[in-house]
């Protein structure tokens, strides 16, 4: 079985790719995570026992950790999902976005570059360098088309901006050096374990409270919504069967605009608590002061991958959705040890030097 080492597997995304992996027996899994306010232990704990995993507390920055790791593991492939990746605190404060996104993602290429090359041939052959990253790199659609993997950049926000420079290197890392590297480009996800700082699960978790329901602007930006457990499907299909030096798009087929996705939580959350004395949760919708530089729309063509590799998303929204309230109104003990964390406030409006810790959506 493949051993496989992941940054950032104490994240949303990357907790769930840890799960599943380890659920799947594929092999050993060594899980670097630095713990920041976007990384929780809470979610990695139906793999804290288990024999194949090995959880490291690190910095991707510290090569001296990520050299030994590679050194004594001998991983077969590294996916790169350590990032930080919220638009509003990068407004408010981009350089720690810059120190991890862009130089974290260098000092993790040139640590798998330097142990790669001294690998047996048949070894160098089966190495792969996931480059797990954003549809937020093109920029802001018009009203029709869709992303596809040629579409050129154009970030709007210092996140964005930052993780495009993180693709162009894992792209230059793979064409000047000949580093199996391969780069996916997601749409929102959404789903069990996401920050309360996003937008679903804020929503989910301020309607339950009875507290305001913040929507940017008009609330009708558009995005694809995407089911977490779908994107790591796909993830395990580019392992299995990407071809290095290729991107490929993953998204949902599901456009919704903010204002849609927002009462769709609120009809799930009546219906699941009837209880509530503020119900119906939608009279709770407050529309605020956009964020600058919002896009307007976001769509994904993920028909590359669906071609090449067979994946298709397993999961519609309104099951997808149901499923995502349900867990968060199911596990209030994660909920509870994440959210002293993540202080549910606005941020992302330019007024400050450095993001304090929020909760203001992604999306």
């Amino acid at each position: 079985m493949a051993c496989v080492l992941v940054t950032g597997g104490a994240g949303f995304i990357g907790s769930c790719f840890v799960r599943r992996r380890l659920a799947a027996g594929r092999g050993r899994v060594i899980n670097v995570d630095k713990l920041t306010y976007a990384g929780h232990r809470e979610s990695l704990a139906e793999a804290a026992e288990h024999p194949e995993h090995l959880f490291v507390q690190a910095d991707i920055n510290q090569r001296n950790v990520i050299d030994a790791l590679l050194e004594v593991h001998q991983p077969e492939a590294i996916v790169h999902f350590a990032a930080e990746s919220h638009v509003d605190r990068s407004i408010d404060g981009p350089e720690a976005f810059i120190r991890t996104n862009i130089v974290g993602t260098f000092a993790l290429l040139e640590a798998a570059r330097y142990w790669w090359r001294r690998l047996p041939a048949e070894r160098r052959g089966r190495f792969r360098f996931v480059q797990i990253s954003t549809d937020e790199v093109y920029g802001s659609l018009g009203p029709t088309g869709r992303f596809r993997e040629e579409t050129p950049f154009d970030p709007s926000s210092p996140y964005s901006a930052s993780k495009a420079a993180a693709d162009h290197l894992a792209g230059a890392y793979g064409r000047t050096y000949g580093l199996p590297v391969i780069v996916t480009h997601c749409s929102n996800n959404y789903g069990p374990c996401q920050s309360p700082e996003k937008l679903i699960p804020l929503m989910i978790l301020n309607a339950v409270e009875g507290k305001p329901l913040p929507i940017y602007g008009d609330g009708r930006q558009v995005r694809d919504w995407l089911y977490v457990e779908d994107h790591c499907e796909a993830i395990e299909a580019v392992l299995a069967s990407g071809r290095p030096g290729e991107t490929y798009n993953i998204g949902g087929d599901c456009e919704k605009t903010n204002l849609e996705v927002v009462e769709a939580v609120c009809a799930a959350v009546d219906r699941l608590r009837p209880e509530l004395p503020h119900r119906p949760c939608a009279s709770l919708i407050r529309f605020v002061e956009d964020r600058p530089g919002h896009d307007r729309r976001y769509a994904i063509d993920s028909s590359k991958i669906r071609r090449e590799l067979g994946w298709r998303p397993r999961h519609g929204f309104a099951s997808g959705l149901e499923a995502t309230v349900r867990w968060y109104l199911e596990h209030p003990q994660w909920v509870e040890a994440v959210a002293r964390r993540v202080e549910r406030r606005r941020c992302g409006l330019g007024n400050s030097v450095e993001s304090p810790v929020s909760a203001a959506p992604r999306g």
